[in-house]
């Protein structure tokens, strides 16, 4: 008999349907797809140059504004201690984790953030003080920290994405830009945040699934890549822009396709119904003993609390080397633009930049976290990996500075690449010089070193010595004279951070290879 809108609601469908929805697979596409356009912080190069210009600033306060920025999407305590009072309060109760509360939040603030910047822009509120727009701005950018503790996900290639978004909708119009991104990230956030839950999960039964959602990011990376320089060389019309966004959004469903096999694979969704009380659910157990293998009692006496983390010399080397690396690397991304702009570069190719940086910095995560797991199974220090991608950046820097035809595309791939790997090794490497038991709170501590630098090159250097030589209407600048001296300077400061981060390796050669390479080893052999 044919399916009837009865039968359709009939209360044991509607078990069905309510179950299916309320797994981690499904709250894992959800949770990507919240990430997906939760990245708006790494666009600010699209629209800075209207916001310039719209507020009569000059570069040096621009990147002042720029800072708040970084600021905002990089300190993240309160949306840290709104989760865990939101996260224990329902384990209390016996519940599945809803973080709701933390997407609302960070919908609430990314909306009026963005708003009230656009309004500004516009004309439909009166010009603000310079404070008041590092306000909104701050707002804004905090935002990104309620999304990024609620969801994992595509983060570093949010800000293409959101680009592609721009080019499909608005291109030529970075205004209506700031508009979208107050619209888009809370709507998608507010409606997908009732299928995000947390869920206790076995990693190893789950490590194709998981590996699957790696290889999509890797795939949508790649599309995004072709796509840009596709556009650039042929300069799609509407119709060709709007059907690669339409391809993209096609990349972007096929979560559901893995959700949907890894449900296939699991038991009936209505069994759970069926079990015994006090039955052991077996899909919560962490490993077959019960036991964490990472871990034993000798480790727990070496974790570390913030304030005897900051009284180590590894501590402040490593707070060190991230001033120098995300630093400058922020201060990069944050004047993208007016580089471009002195160069001669054309609004889409600096948008193209923009774009390229995001999934620059995405293959530098996904790939300094798996390329140093890798070398340290063989017994290598992770510290190796900080200072060569300080090396590295110190090259990135001086091919900005040098100026040459097309320079920024290869100085963005260099310097975009070490600085998204220094934000995936720096947390790890936290967690096993310092210990897990408080690693949420040391590694809070040692990320404010990325918009303090952001402040001492973006403002103190880059806006300093751009509006010294700056002149005429809208006080610009053109040629190289405008930033070559500062990433000269930055260049200097990222080989300084590489002999910290040498010494830093030095230190922990010994720690490294009698007790992380000793775990791996007990992992493998049970």
């Amino acid at each position: 008999m044919p399916p009837t809108r009865s039968n359709l609601s009939s209360p044991s469908n509607l078990v069905v349907m309510e179950s299916l929805l309320n797994t981690k697979w499904v709250s894992t596409a959800a949770s990507i797809w919240i990430q997906c356009t939760s990245g708006a912080s790494y666009t600010f190069g699209i629209y800075s140059s209207v916001l310039k210009s719209s507020q009569s600033y000059d570069q040096s306060t621009l990147d002042t504004v720029s800072v708040f920025k970084d600021i905002g999407a990089n300190v993240g305590v309160l949306s840290g201690l709104l989760y865990s009072t939101v996260t224990t309060s329902n384990r209390r109760s016996g519940v599945n984790s809803r973080p709701w509360v933390v997407h609302v939040a960070g919908a609430v603030q990314c909306f009026f953030g963005y708003f009230l910047m656009w309004a500004s822009v516009v004309g439909l509120i009166s010009r603000p003080p310079v404070p008041l727009m590092c306000l909104f701005m701050l707002v804004a950018a905090h935002a990104q920290t309620f999304f990024n503790t609620a969801n994992v996900g595509f983060l570093g290639l949010s800000g293409a994405i959101l680009i592609q978004v721009y080019n499909a909708l608005c291109q030529g119009d970075p205004t209506t830009f700031i508009l979208i991104l107050a619209i888009v990230p809370t709507l998608v956030s507010l409606t997908l945040m009732p299928c995000v839950k947390i869920y206790k999960t076995t990693t190893f039964d789950d490590k194709n699934h998981l590996n699957a959602f790696s290889a999509i990011a890797l795939i949508v990376a790649a599309y995004l890549m072709l796509a840009i320089i596709l556009e650039n060389i042929f300069s799609f019309p509407v119709w060709g822009r709007t059907i690669t966004f339409v391809i993209l959004l096609v990349l972007l469903a096929s979560p559901v396709g893995i959700a949907a096999k890894a449900l296939k694979e699991e038991k009936d969704p209505l069994e759970r119904y069926h079990q015994i009380p006090g039955e052991p659910d077996q899909t919560t157990v962490g490993s077959s003993s019960g036991v964490d293998l990472f871990r034993d009692d000798e480790d727990d006496e070496k974790d570390m609390n913030l304030f005897q983390a900051m009284v180590t010399v590894n501590f402040w080397l490593l707070f060190i080397t991230m001033i120098c690396g995300m630093g400058s690397g922020l201060a990069t991304i944050n004047n993208i633009s007016q580089i471009g702009e002195s160069l001669g570069y054309s609004t889409m190719e600096r948008s193209s930049l923009v774009a390229l940086w995001s999934i620059w910095n995405f293959l530098g995560r996904f790939g300094g976290g798996f390329i140093s797991d890798i070398f340290l199974h063989k017994g290598w220090a992770r510290p190796l990996f900080i200072v060569i991608t300080l090396a590295t950046l110190t090259f990135g820097h001086l091919i900005v500075a040098s100026g040459f035809p097309g320079n920024l595309y290869i100085g963005s791939i260099v310097v975009g690449i070490c600085y998204g790997s220094q934000w995936s090794l720096m947390p790890v490497i936290t967690s096993e010089i310092f210990g897990v038991r408080h690693m949420g709170t040391i590694f809070n501590a040692v990320a404010i070193a990325s918009p303090v630098g952001s402040y001492v090159f973006s403002v103190r250097i880059i806006g300093y010595l751009y509006d010294k030589v700056a002149e005429g209407e809208g006080n610009s600048c053109y040629g190289t004279k405008c930033f070559m001296l500062s990433f000269i300077i930055m260049a200097s400061v990222a080989f300084f951070g590489f002999l910290v981060a040498l010494a830093l390796f030095f230190r922990t050669r010994c720690f490294y290879r009698q007790l992380v390479v000793r775990r791996l080893r007990r992992l493998s052999i049970s």
